[in-house]
């Protein structure tokens, strides 16, 4: 199987994550927003449903790999659904007025979620069309870890490791400076992976394309008129219930796709 240290890889992310969001979440003392738990709970959930999966293919249990792979139809939507939640609460705050940094870095936020997601129901998708082809299908499940990377090592990078800051933007901008620098490693470590392999290297071409365009228009997002909460939430079920749908019936065998019109 390839990507035999793919569940460390994801661990690795685990702990950036526990690192990160320990101070403003895990150790903190005050009330949590709900979009804040829906989030991290399905976030998580998603990299330990990668490192099962990954582990229960190399012992040949395909079995439950299957049915692993069918959870992911559930948890998909729940996870874009997370993404969403916190979208809808930036904009309330940025609404709200609430405070300089909200003010000054909610639409960039925004945005950054936003092309998250749509990396997400991209990398999914094509998860699913290329079920059949081994490398293809790990390689794409694998690079969306790539994409929760950014948030949590930028605050690891602001509390831990400051040098590494080689912008050095006045605050709050600097917020911004952590965030590009880090998308700037995802894409470079996606890009080693990608050259590495590059017949089967599109699932790491595309996660460094995702990567630079989120923390180039992050650092230079315009403002953003606000969207109907109901609707964001909306949107963001049904585009993961549609990615997972569409890249199913995409990577049927002609056989089967015949049939099924036919039925």
């Amino acid at each position: 199987m390839p990507y035999r240290l793919a569940p460390w890889f994801v661990g690795f992310v685990l702990l950036v994550i526990m690192t990160g969001f320990w101070a403003s979440y895990f150790g903190a003392s005050e009330a949590i927003p709900l979009a804040f738990h829906v989030h991290a709970i399905s976030s998580m959930t998603w990299l330990v449903l990668l490192i099962v999966q990954q582990v229960v293919i190399q012992r040949r249990a395909n079995e439950l790999h299957r049915w692993l792979g069918r959870a992911s139809f559930v948890l998909f939507p729940f996870l874009i659904f997370g993404f969403v939640m916190i979208i809808n609460l930036t904009a309330g705050n940025f609404a709200a007025g609430d405070g300089p940094v909200t003010m000054a870095l909610g639409p960039s936020f925004g945005i950054g979620m936003g092309i998250a997601i749509a990396a997400y129901l991209t990398l999914f998708y094509l998860a699913l069309k290329h079920r059949r082809n081994v490398k293809l299908h790990a390689g794409y499940m694998l690079a969306t870890p790539l994409i929760l990377f950014e948030s949590p090592f930028s605050r690891v990078m602001d509390a831990y490791l400051p040098w590494m800051n080689v912008i050095g933007s006045a605050f709050p901008q600097s917020i911004l400076d952590t965030i590009a620098i880090s998308d700037a490693l995802v894409a470079g470590f996606a890009l080693v992976l990608w050259w590495r392999n590059r017949t089967h290297g599109a699932p790491w071409l595309i996660a460094a394309g995702f990567a630079a365009v989120q923390g180039v228009v992050m650092w230079f997002a315009p403002v953003i008129p606000a969207i109907p909460a109901p609707v964001t939430l909306a949107l963001g079920i049904a585009a993961g219930g549609a990615a997972a749908w569409l890249g199913w019936e995409a990577g049927k065998t002609p056989a089967r796709r015949a049939a099924a019109a036919a039925g």
